[in-house]
């Protein structure tokens, strides 16, 4: 009986490849019927992972196998010359080099198109090299970027210290939630993209993206979202962002083992950026391992289940925390500013994100009330990040955001006293409940929550 073959284990030689190959453009991202979605959308970020294609390992695996090889050897020397000069690339599984593609990195690249509804995107190895090697992409010497002036703080810095001495790249910090002064912010002509998060980091604002990326279309700028705090939650890129970067590292991965980014956009963009002459990406070099990539992708399909969870706990916390007289932060409570604004654009059935802040007023409060949650009633861990099973918890202003000057964080409405806190989903919500009212209990005579 003659064997089926679904994933074939051996390139085909560019001759017996079918044409010259000069159809397929620069032979990078790879065409539509392997690397773009389809051209319906489904509102359901889970639908439309599950739609995407699914790479079978070499000998029949339901798992793809892990490409390791840093090069790729060819069948015949005109090959080589047709990939350097991009007639053949990927799009026909063709590799040159993992620095430049790897067949199991493009799969997970595959997996966040279609989370994100973009046409194509890139992993990297690290959310900030992400965020950096795209706005290096985008913007030239002597241009501007129009950021929110809530970012998270290895952001601030690459556009207030490092965009500026390095590549004479300049940011107008804006308040985003205040659209006319996005507005009058751009300057047409040298403004190339309007950044910001879906959700801020740490103050937990919501951007109306749709609203936004109005504006910045209407004046020729690039939207470029950072989704980190909202994957499944929103879809920046169905509201109307151009382009959508994410810090892996955190809920996409959730076992804080693993640094990782990714950029998420048009097809166009993401070939620019493996431009062997011009792409950051290619240039700067910041590759995802091929095993970190294959981790990744057996996690992502269970993704939308933990975000979930994430986001059912973080909102019956809050209310709870809320009921008990604490400032609570959440954009699932109804009387935080952008409730409706996030209601109206997220994804069905996904809550409202997976983080609250608890504001303590002053970083010795919110330095006290941490060291009892984690040393004496074990409801979490005081580290940065989020996104992990544990709950994580740190006083922002301190920590993620020490990059911002006093000034900065007052803008930014950073108290001195915010407990970023990542809402983890093990043990049960009574138990971690009661581990909370543990702790309080504590300084139930002291008017630290007064």
């Amino acid at each position: 009986m003659a064997e089926t073959r679904i994933i074939p284990t051996k390139r085909r030689s560019a001759a017996h490849d079918g044409g010259d190959g000069s159809d397929y453009g620069s032979g990078t991202v790879a065409n539509k019927k392997s690397m773009l979605l389809p051209t319906t959308w489904d509102q359901d970020p889970a639908a439309a992972l599950a739609g995407a294609r699914h790479e079978f390992g070499e000998h029949g695996g339901v798992n793809m196998s892990i490409e390791a090889s840093a090069t790729f050897t060819v069948m015949e020397p005109e090959t080589m010359r047709r990939m350097f000069a991009g007639e053949l690339g990927a799009d026909r599984d063709f590799f040159i080099y993992s620095r430049h593609f790897n067949p199991t990195v493009l799969n997970l690249g595959r997996q966040m198109a279609a989370m994100e509804g973009t046409e194509a995107a890139y992993c990297t190895s690290s959310g900030m090299a992400a965020i950096s090697s795209v706005l290096m992409q985008l913007v030239s010497s002597g241009q501007n970027v129009v950021a929110s002036r809530t970012l998270y703080g290895g952001t601030h810095a690459l556009l207030t210290h490092f965009l500026p001495r390095v590549c004479n790249i300049t940011t107008t910090f804006v308040d985003v939630s205040d659209v006319d002064s996005v507005r009058e912010a751009i300057v047409e002509g040298k403004t190339k993209v309007l950044y910001f998060e879906s959700v801020s980091n740490p103050t937990l604002a919501v951007a109306n993206i749709p609203e936004l990326s109005r504006v910045a279309h209407a004046k020729g700028v690039t939207v470029v979202v950072d989704n980190t705090f909202s994957p499944m939650v929103l879809s920046p890129a169905r509201l109307g962002a151009d382009v959508v970067v994410h810090s892996i590292s955190k809920f996409i991965s959730g076992g804080a083992d693993i640094i990782a980014g990714a950029v998420c956009g048009p097809e166009k963009l993401v070939n620019s950026m493996m431009d062997l002459h011009q792409g950051s990406l290619m240039l700067l070099g910041p590759t995802m391992n091929a095993k970190v990539a294959f981790e990744l992708s057996e996690r992502i399909p269970h993704l939308s289940l933990r975000m979930k969870e994430h986001c059912k706990r973080a909102l019956e916390f809050a209310t709870r925390m809320k009921k008990m007289g604490l400032k609570v932060i959440y954009p699932g409570l109804e009387d935080h500013p952008h409730h409706e604004l996030l209601k109206s654009m997220a994804n069905k059935d996904y809550g409202y994100g997976g983080l609250l802040c608890l504001d303590m007023v002053t970083e010795e409060r919110a330095n006290d009330l941490m060291d009892v949650l984690q040393n004496h009633s074990q409801f979490g861990y005081m580290a940065v990040s989020l996104g992990y099973y544990e709950t994580l918890m740190s006083c922002s202003g301190s920590s993620t955001s020490s990059e911002l000057n006093s000034e900065e964080k007052a803008l930014a409405g950073i108290s001195p006293g915010l407990i970023r806190m990542s809402v983890g989903y093990v043990g049960t919500l009574d138990q971690k409940w009661s581990q909370f009212e543990n702790a309080i209990s504590r300084f139930q005579d002291s008017g630290l929550f007064k």
